[in-house]
């Protein structure tokens, strides 16, 4: 099995000349590319794997940029998982598997960092990624939902080119709301958020189908402008005592 790059990529990231994070966070100039960048290399201070956009001093010193431990934050969480990997696991190698994964992690990683958002975590088959933390963006809950289409474009191309005898797809679950961001591990600096409208948003995407992209309905209410053509569905989620409504986006 052969895994090649695919045209249609969104709009390239990894051009900015200065950190986003630390300017829109301490209106910092902390530079990231070109010669100015080049000392600050020596003191471990290069861009994160988070964003091309955004430095090491954002991922790794969340306490020095915010001056407090946790922080209080408005921002719509993306969670994205490939579904039928589980099966497809028993059924071919574990080379192939890596390709598959690398491939879908590359390809959503492009579309989160070309709307302004991080990936926060890789977890094999699935990643979460956060908007409007550091880099701030007044319409993140449409730069959300503006990567998972992109997401489900990009790999729905990626995935379809594939020969492994069954065909894969991508599912997406976004919600918005106030998340605490920080860090809390005392074992690893990297800042992550939590809370309920992140385990909504996972819970989202666990409902997703192939090809589907569940939005919260707190999140449609601030894009409605990207929700035309929509159907309504009322969830069961595990944890979540009433139903929720999601906004059904299928990228065509």
């Amino acid at each position: 099995m052969a895994i090649s790059a695919i045209s249609g990529q969104p709009a390239r990231s990894g051009s900015a000349g200065i950190c986003r994070g630390c300017w829109d966070q301490m209106h910092m100039p902390i530079p990231i590319r070109g010669p100015l960048s080049l000392p600050l290399r020596a003191f471990g201070i290069t861009r994160s794997k988070m964003n091309p956009d955004i430095c090491t001093i954002c991922e790794r010193s969340f306490q020095y940029v915010k001056k407090q431990r946790h922080i209080t934050a408005g921002a719509t969480i993306l969670f994205a998982d490939i579904r039928g990997y589980t099966g497809l696991s028993e059924r071919i190698g574990a080379i192939e598997l890596s390709q598959i994964v690398s491939l879908f992690q590359d390809r959503a990683a492009q579309a989160i960092w070309a709307n302004d958002g991080i990936v926060n975590k890789q977890m094999g088959d699935g990643l979460m990624a956060i908007f409007n933390f550091p880099i701030k963006r007044a319409d993140h809950a449409a730069a959300a939902i503006m990567a998972g289409k992109d997401i489900q474009r990009l790999c729905e191309e990626a995935l379809a080119a594939l020969d492994i005898g069954q065909p894969l797809g991508v599912g997406v679950g976004i919600h918005t709301g106030d998340v605490q961001i920080g860090e809390f591990s005392s074992f690893r600096s990297d800042f992550t958020a939590i809370g309920g409208v992140v385990n909504q948003a996972a819970r989202l995407e666990s409902q997703a189908a192939p090809g589907e992209i569940l939005v919260s309905l707190e999140t449609a209410l601030q894009a409605p402008e990207l929700m035309g053509g929509t159907e309504a569905r009322s969830l069961s989620l595990k944890g979540i005592e009433q139903p929720v409504e999601a906004r059904v986006l299928r990228v065509v």
